[in-house]
């Protein structure tokens, strides 16, 4: 036996989270699966924060087709870097390490699920990019903007909340492909980060913007090919006046609307039918049996120094709580990432 640090979720959330409706506890856990079984005990080490947990927060919703509520007393749980410290499973044995679903606390016991669970061939990067950059964040970068955009060289690019897990490799992969890429973020350092670290043409503070129309007006003077979409909202009805014939729009997430009790409606669609915009939403869980081909391509670029990705790191399990409300007001600066232990 040994003991388990958690962090337990209190209560189902309306509006913004808080660090209060979180609880940090201690129990103990049994260092052995049971005989027979086919789980497997996890060492976690890095934790990801990421903005999808908040429609986890909410009462249970039977017409929603992804979000499974949280339990109230019972850790929350999301993607995460584990090391197999005991394995009733054929795939995996002592020592491997692996990404994939797992609870907030310091050990875990999982049943390793295709598409849920990956095991890590590749050490050579920073094993906390598996919470991001070679994670679910990155695939859903590489997807969204390849299998659902379906970018052609010399398109115009815009993606907002450019900074975050996804923006930032959006952003990168569409200027490999020889596009205009430009991104919109909430202060002056993220600002300066998308156009000195991740190459992007230009890019605009929209907290700065009285009139958003315009300023994706000025930033695109001949229109948007694609919108890479992560906020929704005011956002969303200024793009569409921007957008050009058979523009596309991959819609990744609506971090504007999730905290707010009744959400925005959208304006100006019949832009989508006169200027025959296609708008789709994707989950990346629809593309994962594309991450080995994912990996392939991103791997060597990463080696080379082709792509780089940006990290903000909260030290310790007791971090996380606040390092997850954060995301909900724009204090990350890239990617949140939660650092449990290290070995």
């Amino acid at each position: 036996m040994t003991t388990n640090k958690q962090v337990i979720f209190k209560d189902h959330v309306s509006g913004f989270p808080k660090e209060s409706d979180f609880n940090f506890t201690t129990t103990t856990v049994e260092l052995r699966v049971p005989e027979g079984s086919k789980s497997v005990l996890v060492k976690n080490l890095y934790l990801s924060c990421d903005p999808y947990m908040r429609s986890r927060m909410g009462k249970p919703d039977p017409s929603s087709a992804l979000a499974q509520a949280y339990a109230p007393g019972k850790p929350i749980y999301g993607y995460g870097v584990s090391r197999v410290i005991e394995s009733g499973h054929p795939d995996y044995k002592k020592g491997d390490l692996l990404w994939g679903i797992v609870g907030w606390e310091e050990y875990s016991v999982i049943t390793p699920m295709a598409h849920m669970h990956f095991k890590i061939q590749h050490t050579d990067v920073p094993l906390s990019y598996y919470t991001g950059l070679l994670g679910m964040p990155g695939m859903t970068a590489y997807a969204g903007f390849y299998e659902v955009c379906s970018p052609k060289e010399g398109e115009t690019v815009y993606v907002s909340a450019a900074s975050g897990a996804v923006g930032q490799l959006v952003g990168q992969l569409a200027k490999m492909m020889g596009c205009y890429v430009v991104g919109s973020a909430g202060s002056k350092e993220k600002v300066d980060l998308l156009k000195t670290k991740f190459g992007f043409d230009d890019a605009f503070n929209y907290k700065e913007e009285s009139d958003l129309t315009a300023a994706l007006k000025r930033c695109f003077p001949n229109g948007i090919d694609i919108y890479f979409e992560n906020v929704g909202g005011k956002m969303l009805d200024a793009v569409l006046v921007n957008m050009n014939m058979h523009g596309r729009i991959a819609v990744c997430g609506m971090i504007s609307q999730y905290n707010l009790e009744n959400q925005e409606g959208v304006h100006n669609l019949s832009n989508i039918i006169y200027k025959r915009i296609r708008i789709q939403g994707f989950v990346v869980s629809d593309f994962y049996d594309k991450y080995s081909k994912f990996l392939e391509f991103v791997l060597p670029h990463i080696r080379e120094g082709k792509i780089t990705y940006v990290e903000d790191v909260a030290d310790g399990l007791e971090k996380a709580p606040e390092a997850l409300v954060g995301l909900f007001h724009g204090k990350n600066v890239g990617k949140q990432v939660v650092v449990v232990a290290r070995e």
